[in-house]
């Protein structure tokens, strides 16, 4: 096994070298499945998650959203390519058009030639909305176009070579290699180095299915807490109660940040995060064991389920998209938990069953709380 550069062949230089990096003798794990965490703000470019290679095997480098180097460059993702009886790394760069990477399918934009989630016009990044995840209250700067057509369908492979994917680079590919190219960002180097950190990570531990799969920047380890939380709440996994008691907990957290943000000049010191840090595994100790103590939500098919269920998921989904903050999260949910004891309490009066009026005026209730979500996914206020 030649093992060089986990990250990049030539991180160092100030110009990076489209070498290969690392050489052994396994490839790498299929690429898991997993969303796009809302984009942070203008002027931001996604990049795709990958399997990266250190001492102890494969881990998953998460997908994450990144401010590049300068204005108009685009990010040429890095990928595995078998030749020889070797599996070899091949450092992604920045530059103004993107290159060849394999014909990986990263998704995302990212389809197996070039990228159409967005391009630059005049100095601003606009975003394909058909392919990248924004807020559009944040992000103005969009557009929607579903027409590319993805010329290697929805392998999963994460090589190129035999077994995986068998393309080779297009005319301007070729070209796009003699480009000047620009290495990736400190930031990037040191989400690789936080990946490579954690165990979890590694496919040893995961078994292909990373803990963290991506981010919406780097550090941001809240958006990996929160899509886990918004799929809870959608298959019902986490009832209205501990979803409240969890985002009570993310948002004291934000709260924290945010504080620590304002006294040290818009950054943390190392005490800080490393605090913010084991906040956030205690609270995804919680989320995994709320998740797997068999308290679910399935309310059934009834109206009054249904109804509930339907609530439940326009919850799950302001999570998602970062519509709904923490707070709002837990104000919703902490509605519904009121609503449910209602329901519970009058069935337990009547013999498990609702009068008439008992469901009107649930469905009363119901109509409040929908009221309510619709404002808060609608104020302004993002995650």
């Amino acid at each position: 096994m030649l093992l060089a550069v986990p990250f990049f062949a030539g991180a160092q230089p100030a110009s990076a070298q489209i070498g290969v990096g690392i050489s052994i003798h396994v490839g790498p794990p299929a690429l898991p499945v997993y969303e796009q965490p809302i984009c942070p703000g203008d002027g931001y470019i996604w990049t795709p998650g990958y399997w990266a290679y250190g001492p102890a095997g494969y881990y998953w480098v998460p997908g994450v959203w990144v401010m590049p180097p300068s204005v108009g460059v685009l990010w040429t993702p890095g990928y595995w390519g078998f030749a020889g009886g070797l599996y070899g790394w091949h450092g992604g760069y920045w530059g103004p058009h993107v290159g060849y990477y394999g014909g990986i399918n990263y998704g995302f934009g990212y389809g197996g030639v070039g990228f159409v989630g967005g391009y630059w016009s005049g100095g601003h990044f606009a975003y394909n909305t058909a392919y990248a995840n924004v807020n559009r209250t944040v992000v103005r700067n969009v557009y929607e176009n579903r027409t590319v057509v993805n010329n290697y369908g929805n392998s999963r492979a994460s090589f190129n070579g035999p077994g995986g994917i068998n393309a080779r680079p297009t005319p301007g590919e070729e070209s796009v290699m003699h480009e000047q190219h620009i290495q990736p960002t400190s930031n990037q180097f040191s989400h690789e180095q936080a990946a490579m950190a954690d165990r979890n990570q590694f496919a040893s531990v995961n078994h292909g299915q990373p803990g963290t799969a991506a981010m919406d920047s780097v550090n941001g380890r809240r958006f990996n807490q929160q899509g886990r939380i918004a799929n809870g709440v959608g298959s019902g996994e986490l009832t209205p109660h501990e979803t409240g008691n969890l985002e009570n907990r993310e948002a004291g957290v934000n709260h924290e940040i945010h504080n620590d943000r304002a006294a040290n000049g818009g950054t943390l010191t190392p005490q800080e995060r490393q605090q913010v840090n084991g906040q956030q595994n205690n609270i995804s100790h919680s989320i995994y064991n709320d998740k797997h103590n068999g308290a679910t939500d399935t309310y059934g098919n009834n109206e009054v389920g249904a109804r509930r269920d339907m609530q439940q998921q326009r919850i799950a989904n302001g999570v998602k998209s970062g519509q709904l903050t923490p707070g709002e999260t837990a104000r919703a949910e902490h509605r519904e938990q009121n609503i449910n004891g209602h329901i519970a309490a009058d069935r337990s009066a009547n013999g498990g069953r609702l009068t008439s009026q008992e469901k009107s005026n649930i469905n009363q209730r119901q109509n409040g709380a929908s009221k309510q979500i619709y404002k808060e996914k609608h104020n302004d206020k993002a995650r």
